[in-house]
Order: structure tokens, then sequence, then C-alpha cells
């Protein structure tokens, strides 16, 4: 999942040739999750038509105040569309327009909008070689600068003039990635790499059956899709289940058995900064593995089990900087099991939810879980959706992060 879904872009567009590019930027971030308004200077329908864009972005494209071929038009509203905006990118962005955006020139709809935003703005110069380097230009992007806009750099190419040079715009696909990457880099666990577990494990007993449990992977799922909300680097090793944390930020290690996923967890440890282990890894498998499918007999049949390895005790052995949570999935005696394998296994936290708690546990869209620290403070939570209940998790972790 992008950063960008679910924001509002409001994407401006001037009068350069570059302006033809903006079919596939919006294109880019309707498929990114996000929602589209473009706005329009007049010079730039010359370039891109506003249908074009409209049926891309499937909202109608404003370019002026009112409508002038309707004498009963209702106003477009700037300061509502400059208010609507998670963020604002103007692309192209001419000389011209931006000398206006730093002057406080307001002569058309699209600067009107531009005055009125609260919201961040990215800025995507699109000129000639000589234009792009000329003084007055500098001082131009450096007051924009000043005035906190982020600047996306011209790129080095062939220019609309056939001179090659700086000056040409961002392709769409970089300027995305800019954007993606400007956002992540001011979330608050930007820079910080997170291991989840989700999902069961399943212990084969022959080449047909196996040992399982009624896991279906979505705590863990979306534990790591709020991770790299907040701009983590997320590791997520995941036991079988037709569920997917795609997106920015997110590696995902397929595993099966409790063997497969101590293994890959202890790959990724050393290099982690927070664990939370959610997965539900089967506690024994079968001693002796079958390589042919056990026959169906009258008689009854004894499997010997044995205990797969402790993943979460053994991380909590060798953590070192690592902040480590674990999950109690209990039926009785709840907070004593869970205070218990919180010291038990050195944990950081424990993550506790009771099969007694309805509309908890395996196979939900929700839960319902109580957060105890290493200090045994407890804060519980009320029945949520698990997404919501991810969010609750690591603002959790957060406030016990070294600062």
């Amino acid at each position: 999942m992008s950063v960008l879904s679910g924001k509002n872009i409001l994407l401006g567009v001037t009068g350069g040739i570059a302006a033809y590019k903006t079919a596939f930027l919006v294109r880019l971030f309707i498929k990114s999750g996000a929602y589209v308004r473009v706005v329009m200077t007049d010079n730039a329908r010359e370039f891109v038509t506003p249908l074009t864009l409209s049926t891309l972005s499937k909202n109608p494209v404003l370019s002026s105040f009112t409508d002038e071929e309707d004498g009963n038009a209702v106003w477009n509203n700037h300061v509502e569309a400059g208010l609507w905006a998670d963020l604002m990118i103007v692309a192209p962005a001419t000389a011209n327009s931006m000398a206006k955006m730093a002057n406080g020139v307001s002569d058309n709809f699209l600067l009107a909008t531009y005055l009125s935003a609260k919201c961040p703005v990215y800025i995507a110069p699109a000129m000639d070689l000589d234009m792009y380097k000329h003084p007055s230009t500098r001082h131009t992007l450096d007051t924009l600068k000043a005035f906190g806009n982020i600047v996306i750099p011209a790129a080095h190419g062939e220019l609309a003039s056939g001179l090659t040079g700086e000056g040409r715009m961002a392709e769409p696909e970089d300027i995305v990635t800019f954007i993606e990457s400007h956002i992540r880099s001011n979330l608050p666990l930007y820079g910080k790499k997170v291991l989840i577990t989700a999902g069961p494990t399943y212990e084969a007993i022959d080449p047909v059956r196996f040992i399982g449990n009624h896991s279906s992977g979505r705590m863990g799922v979306e534990l790591a899709r709020k991770a790299a909300a907040l701009g983590a680097e997320v590791s997520l090793v995941i036991g079988p289940t037709h569920l997917e944390a795609e997106g920015a930020g997110i590696k995902t290690v397929h595993v099966v058995s409790a063997e497969e996923m101590y293994q890959a967890v202890h790959r990724e440890f050393d290099d982690t900064d927070i664990a939370v282990l959610a997965a539900a890894v089967s506690d024994y498998r079968p001693a002796i593995r079958e390589d042919r499918k056990i026959k169906k007999k009258d008689t009854s049949l004894t499997i010997t089990l044995e205990p797969t390895k402790d993943i979460l005790a053994s991380l909590g052995a060798a953590k070192k900087h690592q902040f480590l949570v674990g999950f109690a999935l209990e039926t009785n005696d709840e907070e004593e099991h869970a205070r218990g394998k919180l010291r038990r296994k050195n944990l950081d936290a424990i993550v506790l939810n009771s099969l007694n708690d309805e509309g908890a546990g395996f196979g939900k869209s929700t839960n319902k879980i109580t957060f105890i620290d290493r200090e045994e403070n407890m804060v519980s939570f009320a029945l949520k959706s698990k997404a919501e209940v991810a969010g609750d998790i690591f603002a959790e972790i957060q406030r016990r992060l070294p600062r």
C-alpha cells in the first residue's frame, strides 16, 4: 500500500510542453489509491485537454472562477479546493508561474488556489536549460523553498528546444517516488526496521495432512500495513494464508512450518528495531513425518508429537537493542498467563487477547486487546477492527521507544 493511499491530491498544471505528462501522473496517483483533482491554467489547456484529465481523475477540471459560457454559473471556490487537499503538486511549474507564486501574484484560478492551500506543496519545475539556470529562476526557487514548498529537482535530458541539459520535468514515476519518499521521511518510524510474524504454521503429518490452527493472519497483516504507513521498512514473515500485505516498504517472506518461520525470523532479527510476533505458531509437530499418505484403517491411529522451537523465547534470549512484542491468546486466567509469558520470554511488551471476548480471536475482522509492558503497566482497549488495533499497538510501542 502506498503512503499516498487515501490522500487528497490537488494537481496544478501550468502551460508548458511537459503538461502532456500529467495524464500519466494522474494515472499513477489514482493507482496509488489517492483521490485527485486537477486545476489548470488557461495556457495549460493548449498542451493537454481538460477532458483527458477529468476522465482520468474522475473529477471536473477547474481552470477559472466561473464557467464563462454559463451566465448562471456557480462560483468555483478556490479556497475550498486548497483546503480539500492533503498535498498539492504543481507540475509542470513554468518559470512564469513560479515567479508569480513567489511574489504572491494571483491572476488565475491555480495561483489563487495555491495561495489558499494549507497543505504541503510540491513543485516540479519544467523549462529550457538557460531559463532554469538563470539567476532570477534560482532566486524564485530559493524563495519558494523558504516558504516551505518542496521542489522536485528538474531532470537532465532532451528539452523541447532541442538542447540537452537540466530543466526537463521529472518523469511521472520519479515524481510519485519523490513524494512518497519525502512523506515517509517525515513519518515517526522512518529509518526503523520492523519485523512482523503472521498467520498459522502447518506441521506435516504426511504429504496430505498437517497439524495447524484457525489463524487467518489478518492481525499480522494489519500490523505490517500500519508499520509501513508509519514509515518503517517492514519484513513480514507469514504462514499459509490467502491474505497479502502488498505495498511500498513491505517485504513478505512466505513460510509453512514452525521451523521455516524460526529460520526466517532469525535471518531478519539482527537488523530489526521492532519485532511484533503475532503468528500463531504450532507448539507441537509430528515426531515422524511419513513420506507416503497414511491409509485409513479400522484401528485407532497414534501420532507422537514433539515440541517445536520457541521462536519468541529464542528472540528474547538473543535481543540486544530490539523492542520485542509477543502475543498471548488465552482462554482462562488471561492476565496471569500473559504476565508470566512476558517475564519468562524476556519481552518488552505483550498483547493479550482472550477467546472469551466476543469478536476477538481467530478468523475475525475485529479484536479486543490489552497491552502490557515490561513494567507491567496495562492499557486495555475496546473491541475494534484489526486495522484500528494495529494502530493502537504501534501507538503504545512508540510511547515506549527510546527518544
